[in-house]
């Protein structure tokens, strides 16, 4: 279950008096407000996308968000603006919001892009990634893999905090941003037996920071495309 999050801003006729008067800690106080709720609602879509709660396809429907978190429609729209713009949702002709289906054509040539360009961001980041970064993402994968039990989330988090070093330290924000783009991509395909790529994509993500934190620029390369073909052939061994 959400935990229910209550709306605090002002009404509007207060809001007025009290621009009026020059009140102005309290106008920008609603405004902080508002964007932390529509933060607490991106959030929470996304988690709900990203365990299939909200299917490929489904219609995303505004006012039953809001009432499903507690808050009112306009942080829920500014959350669902946001994630179309990073592209886990689609507006459609009739300006609703559907989440975006990615088949597995479109799965695989998105990781053929990130076998080149995430490669090469990986050697890029050799220099630049920080060494705190790297060490609380390797125990992060050193709990992952102590856990007695699969836990999807965790899985996933683990996985973004290791690529993310990729995209925000290579050095070159174009490139970053396109790293991010496609792993939406890849990130949305459907998947049903992931828990099965916990061992290899642990011990694959190891070796990715062992190169990073030594300074390999090729190994880092290599280590970080063997990943990536791992992950399409485990596509082609369980989907086709």
């Amino acid at each position: 279950m959400v935990t229910r999050i209550e709306e605090v801003d002002a009404p509007a006729t207060r809001a007025d008096d009290e621009r009026h008067a020059g009140v102005e800690p309290v106008a920008f106080a609603t405004r902080a407000a508002s964007k932390n709720l529509a933060a607490l609602a991106y959030g929470e879509i996304a988690r709900l996308i990203e365990k299939k709660e909200l299917q490929a396809g489904e219609v995303v429907v505004e006012q039953n968000l809001a009432a499903y978190l507690g808050i009112s429609r306009t942080p829920v729209r500014q959350a669902l603006q946001r994630l179309e713009l990073e592209g886990l949702l689609i507006k459609s002709n009739t300006k609703s919001f559907f989440v975006r289906k990615v088949d597995l054509k479109e799965y695989l040539q998105s990781l053929k892009a990130r076998e080149i360009i995430e490669a090469a961001a990986a050697g890029m980041c050799v220099d630049l990634a920080p060494a705190e970064k790297i060490a609380a993402a390797k125990a992060t994968l050193k709990r992952l893999k102590a856990s007695d039990h699969y836990d999807q989330e965790a899985h996933w988090a683990s996985d973004k905090e290791v690529h993310d070093i990729v995209a925000d330290y290579c050095g070159n924000q174009v490139v970053g941003n396109i790293v991010k783009s496609l792993r939406v991509t890849t990130k949305l395909f459907e998947i049903e037996r992931l828990a099965e790529r916990l061992e290899p994509d642990a011990r694959q993500h190891e070796v990715i920071l062992d190169k990073i934190e030594h300074r390999d620029a090729a190994g880092a390369r290599k280590a970080m495309s063997d990943h990536i073909k791992s992950l399409f052939q485990f596509a082609i061994d369980t989907v086709i």
